[in-house]
């Protein structure tokens, strides 16, 4: 009689079966095509219409980045609910801060030099600005199959009525894949706008230094990062007038099209099964260590699919990629924090490999932007087009102006890490190469803090002391100053500052070393082993 008292006192021991829409697609359309009338428009004229607006005199120009102590972090995902892993006793450990390239910003505490602080050095004056920026977050990607080869294995077993699940994993019988491709999340735009108000208020003072000619800000034009870059004019010049405060140049993204900001597009190799998918083949070896548990874990709570260890990857990228998009995601916590730190890891392995310091076209893909920061910080018009620069767009000052103070550019993840490999940031490559059966103890090279959704790399042209012409440049790579020593004439310095001179010339010679033609064209295999850190081919 006790057993029996005892099993009806379990019923959560029995498996659920599924709903007959278990991992089925779900999509919602907005605007329903039959809510456009036109007709009644008349009835809500806009502003400029209506009139009496009352006195909006303007106020001076914020300059936070010079006077603001102490800086403003980004710590908050506001309104995306914070998730906690399998273990989540530690409320110190931060799930979303393991999603690798997946990660939503956040501002990083250092890159080696711990006192130095993005606001500018005492005494120096702010000269110009240049903000190369990652678009904010986004559905998975036409080559992130992960999250929906999952809901389809699902979904297959469904339909066969053979799915079944227990314990963490009943929330499966009516879960539906609700993610679509490529497109800014709200949170994404969310994130977009609120960083255009942040650059606003810490360089908006340079706005003064146009008095002829409005800013040219540059995206690319796959749908998501024109989103990006108009949510982020938005947010710094203002919803009401941003479309008339400047221009937005849209360069063509597409292969064969040469682009700085998607340079994987002019760069074949980068995008060949063994070169430029080497990230996958390297991130794939650790995924067979650190997943082994969680799968032996998760396969008794489950009939129907068999969980491979690539469904296991795409359930932790449905939990990164759910909460971008939904707000929450029940995937976040069925994984440890030691699994949540073998998948940052496995991005850290495929960004490395793919197009940052372990990959032979790494720098070659960063190159052209590269040329581009030195023809700014020049004033010199490029005249060598050896790169994926645009020779028709680079030629004009029209589309391409060499006097602004302010300049703009947005770019993918992997343009965000391969520009850090061409500029030579030797600090984040200084733990070596990666290894792929364990996590080096202090590696320097960590994905989340280098290409995350709305990632900001920032250099400062400073004076110092202040003055009308600038005497010295900086980085910040989301928030944190970044030393230049791995640049040629560059010096040790505890505010991460290179003499402008010092840093073109090293340029130069960088620029000098990296053979894109070679990198991105020529047939040749991967290094065996792959001790790369520079982003070259050996030579």
């Amino acid at each position: 009689m006790l057993a029996i008292v005892l099993l009806l006192a379990l019923p959560f021991c029995t498996a659920e079966s599924a709903s007959s829409y278990a991992g089925s697609t779900v999509v919602d359309s907005y605007p329903p095509p039959g809510a456009t009338n036109t007709a009644v428009d008349t009835y809500f004229p806009d502003a400029s219409q209506v009139g009496y607006a009352g006195p909006s005199p303007t106020g001076a120009e914020p300059a936070a980045i010079v006077t603001a102590i102490p800086f403003s972090k980004v710590e908050g995902v506001f309104p995306l609910s914070r998730p906690n892993s399998a273990d989540g006793a530690d409320t110190t450990f931060n799930v979303m801060r393991h999603w690798g390239n997946f990660a939503p910003m956040y501002s990083v505490e250092s890159f080696g030099l711990p006192d130095a602080s993005p606001v500018i050095p005492e005494g120096c004056g702010l000269n110009g600005v240049h903000l190369l920026m990652r678009h904010g977050a986004r559905y998975p990607a036409s080559d992130e199959p992960g999250p929906s080869q999952f809901a389809s294995a699902i979904h297959a077993a469904t339909l066969k009525k053979a799915l079944n699940v227990t314990g963490d994993l009943e929330f499966l019988t009516t879960w539906t894949y609700k993610l679509a491709t490529t497109s800014l999340t709200p949170f994404g735009r969310e994130s977009m706008f609120s960083n255009g108000v942040a650059f606003r208020y810490r360089y908006g003072e340079l706005l003064n230094a146009f008095t002829d000619h409005l800013p040219v800000f540059r995206t690319t034009s796959i749908d998501r990062m024109v989103d990006a870059a108009l949510t982020f004019a938005a947010g710094f010049f203002g919803v009401r007038t941003y479309e008339t405060d400047y221009h937005q140049e849209i360069i063509i993204q597409a292969n064969n099209f040469n682009n700085t900001l998607a340079p994987f597009e002019a760069c074949p190799n980068a995008n060949s099964d063994d070169i430029g998918n080497f990230g996958d083949t390297q991130s794939n070896k650790w995924a067979d260590i650190y997943l082994q548990d969680a799968r032996r874990r998760l396969q008794p709570m489950i009939q129907g699919v068999n969980l491979t260890i690539p469904l296991v990857v795409g359930m932790q990228e449905l939990c990164a990629l759910e909460t971008v998009a939904l707000g929450y995601s029940k995937f976040c916590d069925l994984f440890t924090e030691e699994e949540w730190e073998g998948y940052e890891y496995y991005a850290d392995l495929d960004f490395w490999y793919t197009c940052g310091p372990g990959n032979p076209t790494g720098a070659a893909q960063g190159l052209g932007y590269v040329q581009e920061l030195v023809s700014r910080l020049t004033h010199t018009p490029i005249n060598v087009w050896n790169s994926s620069t645009n020779g028709t767009l680079d030629s004009s000052n029209i589309t391409f102006p060499l006097d602004q103070s302010i300049y703009v550019d947005f770019t993918h993840g992997v343009g965000i890490a391969s520009v850090v490999t061409a500029l030579n940031f030797t600090s984040l490559a200084a733990s070596g190469p990666l290894p792929t059966d364990h996590i080096p103890s202090h590696r320097s090279y960590i994905s989340s803090q280098i290409a995350p959704f709305s990632s900001q790399l920032v250099a400062q042209v400073l004076s110092c002391p202040a003055s009308e012409e600038p005497t010295h440049i900086r980085f910040l790579l989301n928030d944190a100053v970044v030393p230049l020593t791995g640049i040629h004439g560059c010096t040790e310095d505890s505010n991460g500052l290179c003499a402008l001179p010092s840093f073109i010339s090293g340029m130069h010679e960088r620029i000098g070393q990296i053979d894109f033609a070679h990198d991105c064209f020529a047939n040749y295999t991967m290094p065996n082993p792959d001790n790369m850190i520079d982003g070259r081919y050996p030579s």
